[in-house]
């Protein structure tokens, strides 16, 4: 059994679990009868994202993030599977991009437009087929565009590059063929250069997605596994599994040597599957159960006793799936670290969880909201396909800037080198391609910059949050993207306006004090 201390110091310790008021839940929906064990659930800022019963093949609603309360009976569908849809992603870096895979082979990549749905969606942006079996799994990559995973119950899991104009796509860049039963589970390290793997033999695996090498492997008698976790970059992984006397057991391992778990504990006798979903930000657990309404979690800590138990949120009403807001669709005005929702389908309900840290203060509270991922990629699929590695772009949570829905802040506050140049970045000069350097315009943007970079004391010169220069990021390719740039811009501007007034107090304060001098010189 994991340490239970009576005292312990963390600002999580009193973290609580907030159901959302009935006219903040999304009724009368139509969540689905498969009993496959997934989350059925996706969120993103704009949508949620939910597998629904469909007749005649699968389907799944898409419906606008702040439209609560009951949901038209004949509200569209994105319906253009054969068999039933086992699970869907939503695109980490495009809010209007989603992946779905079903019961008939395939993969499927759908646009969502940036209104209201008023039919059903039937044809996909991207069709995938490789599998010679039904898709049980599909994973987005964490830091490069366009890469997406998925895993069959051929025994293999597909690599997949959607950076090409094909709408039909046959052949995978990479084929991992490494299992020997079906993959219940998936999971990738902060940068995505490993994937965890949890296997019906029983068999955890972490596996080198590129070169197709599994680098550990290893099982333990007592505990069969379904569900692992890397827990970002503590080199630990998390399972969920039942113990030998079909307990619901949870379990840490060390990911360079998968032989024994660093811990083990039995849970409680019930039969539902435990989903792992773990916050690399403040280093939370959550474990929820299917078919029961609770949700516990820890606080995980690099040394022993590794696993802090927190507190359990309880409910009545028993879970099918769950579905996790990203950070940056949180209330930081409400301190809410993080946000379920929760599938209920016995009420035919999505209800919001929201885990809440009790503070006073209603100013932002940046102990709690750490420099968190950005929806920007740091690779494109080309770069990660040839073995560069680079873990994702961070923004602060801070309210009053537009960028961190898309666009990655930056870490130095005195960003002074934008000054020199604001003209050509409206004109989208400023963020550009490596390969478009040789270009006169830019080449002569580049001398500017490098004089500027020159005069500038080191800590303010001016770098994305993962070492990226400013002529590195991709330009933006939707007037969406762009509309987010100029937002990006006016925030660096309202920041170099309080730049020069801080400056122009110091000038002043230096000013009197040389006055002062002067005077006391005079005077002796």
């Amino acid at each position: 059994m994991s340490w239970h201390p009576q005292y312990r110091s963390s600002k999580f310790r009193h973290v609580y679990g907030k159901a959302a008021s009935k006219d903040k839940c999304y009724d009368c929906v139509p969540i689905t009868r498969n009993v496959h064990d997934n989350h059925f659930c996706a969120v993103n800022p704009s949508f949620i994202a939910v597998v629904t019963e469909c007749a005649g093949g699968g389907a799944f609603l898409v419906i606008p993030i702040k439209q609560t309360g009951k949901l038209d009976p004949h509200y569209p569908k994105v319906c253009g599977h054969k068999g039933n849809v086992l699970d869907i992603k939503w695109n980490p870096f495009n809010d209007f991009v989603i992946a779905s895979c079903s019961e008939d082979a395939t993969v499927k990549i759908w646009d969502i437009p940036n209104q209201l749905l008023k039919r059903n969606i039937t044809t996909p942006k991207k069709e995938l087929l490789g599998h010679a079996r039904r898709v049980g799994l599909i994973e987005w990559h964490p830091t490069a565009d366009n890469i997406l995973f998925s895993s069959g119950y051929d025994y293999k899991i597909m690599i997949w590059n959607l950076d090409v104009k094909d709408s039909l796509l046959s052949k995978p860049v990479k084929i991992l063929d490494v299992h020997r039963d079906v993959v219940l589970s998936m999971s990738f390290n902060t940068d995505g250069s490993l994937l965890a793997t949890a296997c019906r033999d029983r068999k955890i695996r972490v596996i080198d997605p590129r070169a197709g090498t599994v680098l550990q492997e290893g099982s333990y008698k007592s505990h069969k596994v379904n569900k692992v976790l890397f827990l970002g970059n503590m080199k630990k992984l998390f399972s969920t599994g039942t113990s030998g006397w079909n307990n619901r057991q949870i379990a840490l391992w060390d990911q360079n040597n998968l032989s024994v778990p660093l811990l083990e504990e039995d849970l409680d006798g019930s039969s539902g599957l435990l989903f792992p979903i773990y916050d690399c930000d403040t280093h939370m657990l959550y474990v929820v159960g299917k078919g029961d309404g609770n949700i516990r979690y820890y606080e995980i800590s690099p040394e022993k006793p590794y696993l802090n138990y927190l507190m359990e949120y309880r409910s009545h009403s028993p879970q099918k799936g769950i579905g996790m807001m990203p950070k940056r669709g949180l209330d930081v005005a409400a301190c809410e670290i993080f946000r379920f929702y929760k599938l209920i389908p016995t009420k035919s309900l999505i209800e919001p969880i929201s885990m809440i840290v009790p503070r006073r203060s209603e100013s932002y509270q940046e102990d709690i909201y750490p420099l968190t991922a950005a929806a920007q990629p740091a690779l494109t699929a080309q770069e990660w396909l040839s073995g560069i590695n680079k873990g994702p772009l961070l923004v602060s949570l801070r309210p009053g800037s537009e960028a961190v829905n898309s666009l990655p802040q930056f870490l130095e506050p005195e960003p002074l080198t934008k000054a020199t140049d604001l003209s050509q970045q409206q004109g989208g000069g400023g963020r550009t391609l490596l390969e478009d350097k040789k270009k006169p315009r830019e080449m002569e943007d580049g001398r500017k910059w490098l004089k500027v970079e020159e005069k500038l004391p080191k800590n303010e010169q001016m770098c994305l949050s993962n070492g990226f220069g400013i002529f590195e990021c991709p330009p933006p390719k939707t007037e969406n993207e762009l509309l987010q740039m100029y937002y990006r811009q006016q925030e660096e501007i309202r920041r170099l306006r309080e730049l020069v007034i801080q400056r122009d107090v110091q000038i002043k304060q230096l000013e009197l004090e040389l006055r002062n001098l002067s005077t006391d010189t005079g005077n002796h």
